[in-house]
């Protein structure tokens, strides 16, 4: 069952460093019970967003709250919120156990949560072992243990992903989906486009410190449009006869027409007796949907949301 305590808030946040304004009047809510992609390339402001709804800085102006309060306003903000920010820190020479030992003793856990959050996260054979020797994925796997000692309502993760390997990226994808039908909230920034769409129920996309879109990735699809895929003996005379609201681009033997449906491209082609081999329908994915409302070139993925590039 899920309550509006795990629902985050962000409302016209803004946050400024001198002159630069990272963040500018960002509005979005998450509802508790879902994953939610939180997306930008690099200077989207992200990061600060996030800091601001930790409470590690101050907004500008606005507000950025979870279950209606300020996370320096959370009663338990320990037990309520567990965050993962980029790289975490750890004493090479402790134990993965003792790390966690020592969160318990200053958030005031029983020791024993240790052990049953490395459980949850895989690395129960691993609990004795000095940090120094973990893989950078066993050291992510690390940092989310750490953020559900306090067994929170809800989760704020900067790229849980990195270091995985692919078992451990299915692994992931799995215990959020989990956590998030155990009623948690789960917030979560992602870099690898690809996984974030078999992960999340909706995203939240920003731009320069403003909101692009937030919705389901079906809904995002819907509102991009669609691309009609054709293939066929006489594919210039059919680009020719489309009406000036459609446009088409000629990709070897396949024509990609925009602004049309299926049907509609179907019956021009029939009245303009053109012979079709195929018609077929191409929805957006989300790297397609991500690079056309962020006005991006389309480079490689691994180009966002890296570690420390956005303010």
């Amino acid at each position: 069952m899920t309550d509006e305590s795990g629902q985050i808030e962000v409302r016209g946040l803004s946050k400024s460093f001198g002159t630069v304004k990272a963040v500018d009047n960002l509005t979005f809510s998450v509802p508790a019970g879902t994953i939610t992609g939180f997306l930008g390339p690099n200077g989207a402001g992200k990061t600060t967003t996030l800091r601001c709804l930790l409470g590690l800085i101050g907004p500008t102006s606005g507000t950025a709250t979870i279950g209606g309060r300020a996370y320096v306003d959370l009663p338990h903000p320990s037990s309520t919120v567990g965050a993962m920010l980029e790289a975490s820190s750890f004493h090479p020479a402790r134990s993965g156990r003792n790390h966690l030992r020592v969160y318990c003793t200053v958030n005031g856990f029983p020791n024993q949560r240790a052990d049953e959050v490395l459980e949850l996260v895989g690395l129960t054979k691993a609990a004795r072992q000095k940090v120094r020797g973990y893989s950078m994925g066993m050291r992510q796997r690390l940092g989310l243990a750490a953020a559900l000692l306090g067994d929170p309502r809800v989760l704020i993760l900067d790229e849980p992903a990195n270091g995985l390997d692919p078992e451990g990226i299915a692994w992931l994808r799995r215990f959020l989906r989990r956590m998030a039908e155990e009623g948690r909230t789960v917030l979560v920034s992602s870099h690898v486009l690809s996984e974030v769409e078999q992960t999340v129920d909706s995203v939240v996309i920003i731009n320069r410190g403003t909101l692009v879109r937030q919705g389901s990735i079906a809904e995002l699809a819907e509102h991009e449009g669609l691309t009609v895929l054709v293939r066929g003996p006489d594919l210039d005379r059919l680009a020719s006869a489309l009406p000036e609201r459609a446009t088409a681009q000629r990709q070897d033997a396949t024509l990609r027409i925009t602004g049309l449906s299926t049907e509609e491209v179907g019956h021009l082609a029939f009245t303009e007796r053109i012979e079709l081999h195929e018609l077929a329908t191409e929805r957006s994915d989300l790297e397609k949907i991500f690079f056309a409302l962020t006005g991006d070139s389309g480079g490689p993925v691994e180009h966002f949301g890296g570690e420390g590039a956005d303010r």
